[in-house]
């Protein structure tokens, strides 16, 4: 954001006040003392005890990456469906919206979830729980019988997935690892940031795990 400093004064009217200087952003008509900035999070320098170590950190990073776009998806999506199921008062029309948000999604989606390998899935699964604070177990037990025979068959079905995981960078170093490639990923804008439901210590995480 540009902006411009402008002398704008506040002269003082007694010994106990203070002059102040006022900046005045670009496109902004009212002096402010202070700019509102977002908060940045500092990342520190990972540090590998081995090549193997750095390896597994940059596959890790690639599946990453790679499965982010799906778990933002259903947590945009479930928030659409829970918000409009609230406002839907008959049964019979409750059911007609979640089947095609559901039918949306598979249809979207399928053909690329089948490519993912176990541990794609897996971290999938620990996303979708940061992005929504239920984990995919839970999803799927709430959702119609359909929905959960899709996950199976696209997912789950394929290969041993713990679908109960839960999402917890400060005790798990995984996650912890899944948390920095997030967040040095957002900062890039290599991917699309997404708040997380979770209350994430990104520096309690950092502070035991590096």
């Amino acid at each position: 954001m540009s902006f411009s400093y402008s002398q704008v004064e506040s002269k003082p009217q007694d010994s106990t006040e203070r002059e102040y200087d006022y900046m005045i952003i670009e496109g902004d008509t009212i002096p402010r003392e202070f700019i509102d900035l977002e908060e940045v999070i500092i990342l520190n320098k990972i540090k590998f005890t081995s090549d193997l170590e750095r390896r597994r950190y940059l596959i890790l990073r690639r599946k990453t990456r790679k499965v982010w776009p799906y778990a933002k998806l259903a947590s945009e999506r479930l928030s659409e469906l829970n918000a409009r199921l609230a406002s839907i008062k008959s049964k019979s029309e409750r059911r007609k919206y979640t089947k095609i948000v559901q039918k949306y999604i598979e249809e979207q989606f399928a053909a690329e979830l089948k490519k993912l390998t176990r541990t794609e899935g897996q971290i999938l699964v620990k996303l979708i729980h940061r992005q929504t604070g239920v984990t995919t177990f839970q999803l799927i037990k709430n959702l119609r019988s359909g929905w959960r025979a899709f996950w199976y068959d696209t997912t789950a079905g394929l290969f041993d997935i713990e679908l109960k995981s839960e999402y917890n960078p400060v005790n798990n170093r995984e996650d912890f690892l899944i948390e920095d490639i997030l967040q040095r990923s957002f900062q890039r804008n290599i991917l699309d940031n997404q708040p997380s439901v979770l209350n994430i210590d990104y520096f309690e995480a950092s502070s035991k795990w590096l």
